[in-house]
């Protein structure tokens, strides 16, 4: 017996109106990223296992998918020390799947600087992967829809990309919070608490609160080593309440040595200016959707330095839909030092899940044919209309089969086409096309060599 087909757990396949509504999304994504500038790059599936590695993290390290050299990879591996998994990997996998669009982006960005113009705004809509532990909105294979400035340091471009996703949530009818934080501010949070050696342990344990819970958080955190009174300091910020600026104003006195352990934080205090500058923008551009100092916000990802940006859908319960942030020097482990950039990345994947929860997707995605004609044995007949109403970008199909007519009309309902037409001999006869509109029920004659009524109709 032949085993039964399958795919890797985290994956998905798609099939046509699953596609017609991600298309939908990347469509509309695509467009907003062209009215601001950005330009389309691709970068491959795969990079050296040095590209990767060490940029998200020892967590993001773990994820990676590791690619077996092609041959035979274990030839000539030393055995002597025994099997160390990690170690193994090195020495049998040169290649991995790429984790995120961000790290190749850099390494593409270095390697091809003396053709770019800076600052470079790039989009970039396509797979990437995790070995992560499959469950709701959490997949291994996933897309991502990237928008990065890289080679400018003003706070003008993480205004146009609070816009972006302001213009595209909107244009999706989700209704969002854009919430931000600012590195800085973790940084001065971590040196207030007297640990400034510790960011990165924080950072991580911070990240998870939505997750794990304020109290998983501190338990990871004394894991780690810091101190009832280190925590004591964190705690209240996580939980600050009231609004942005009044929870800046908060932050801005903590950093001048108003905690309880008295230590200025220069870096907190330039985290709180910065957030402070980037409201302006905001608050004078008009965003729409509500926008939220989050303090509690953290993203693991340890290559970013500046402003942090995660948006949240409020009617539909799912991780975050789009992320991204400010990061200093990325490039600058390829080789190319002191380039700043930011950028926000659209989860597809998940705001697929969001739009089909809250049934949010247009009407007539299912199906690209907008008219099928029945196959009544007058073929060479429509032949002729066909073709003009293709030419005109009216997508059209023929019934292969001279068959049932029911047949035929299961076909268009099956496939979610919105007319049919019928025209057998008499029709032919009298030179005239015979359309129904099955939605509505309404029915109509035209000649058959008005192409222009035709196209009108069936674009209506």
């Amino acid at each position: 017996m032949a085993q039964k087909p399958s795919i890797p757990k985290g994956t998905r396949d798609f099939g046509p109106s699953e596609m017609a509504a991600r298309n939908y999304i990347f469509d509309t994504i695509k467009a907003v990223f062209k009215t601001y500038g950005f330009s389309q790059i691709e970068t491959p599936a795969m990079e050296n296992l040095s590209t990767l590695l060490g940029k998200y993290g020892e967590e993001g390290d773990k994820l990676l998918f590791r690619i077996l050299n092609s041959g035979d990879a274990f030839a000539g591996v030393d055995w002597s020390d025994g099997i160390d998994s990690k170690k193994l990997s090195l020495k049998v996998c040169e290649k991995g799947l790429r984790y995120d669009l961000t790290v190749p982006f850099a390494r593409y960005v270095v390697q091809h600087r003396d053709e770019l113009a800076f600052p470079f705004k790039r989009y970039q809509i396509q797979p990437v992967w995790r070995a992560d532990r499959p469950q709701k909105g959490r997949y291994r294979e996933f897309y991502q829809c990237d928008a990065d400035v890289i080679g400018s340091k003003s706070q003008l471009n993480e205004l146009e990309l609070v816009q972006i996703v302001d213009t595209v949530f909107r244009r999706l009818d989700i209704r969002v919070a854009i919430k931000i934080n600012n590195r800085k501010l973790l940084s001065g949070l971590a040196e207030i608490a007297g640990t400034p050696d510790k960011v990165v342990d924080i950072t991580v344990a911070i990240d998870k609160i939505d997750k794990i819970g304020l109290d998983a958080v501190k338990a990871e955190m004394a894991e780690k080593g810091l101190s009832e009174q280190a925590i004591a300091v964190i705690e209240p910020v996580l939980t600050l309440s009231g609004d942005n600026r009044a929870k800046l104003a908060t932050m801005k006195n903590l950093f001048e040595g108003g905690s309880a352990s008295g230590i200025v934080s220069q870096d907190g205090l330039k985290g709180v200016a910065e957030l402070e500058e980037l409201l302006d923008y905001i608050d004078g551009a008009g965003v729409e959707n509500a926008v939220e100092i989050d303090l509690s916000l953290a993203r693991g990802l340890n290559y970013y330095t500046g402003a942090i940006f995660e948006v949240k859908a409020l009617d539909f319960a799912i991780g975050s839909i789009c992320g991204g942030g400010r990061y200093d020097n990325l490039t600058g482990i390829f080789g190319l030092p002191d380039t700043s950039g930011v950028g926000i990345s659209f989860g597809a994947d998940r705001i697929y899940d969001v739009l089909t929860g809250l049934d949010k997707f247009p009407a007539g995605l299912k199906s690209s044919t907008r008219v099928l004609f029945a196959n009544m044995g007058e073929t060479a007949y429509l032949l002729p209309v066909v073709k003009a109403l293709r030419e005109e970008g009216v997508s059209c199909e023929i019934y292969p089969e001279n068959t049932k007519l029911k047949k035929q009309f299961d076909y268009a309902g099956r496939k979610g086409i919105p007319f049919l037409s019928i025209c057998g001999s008499d029709e032919a006869a009298a030179g005239l096309i015979n359309l129904k509109n099955l939605t509505t029920g309404e029915q109509k004659s035209f000649p058959k060599d008005d192409i222009a009524a035709l196209t009108a109709w069936l674009k209506a």
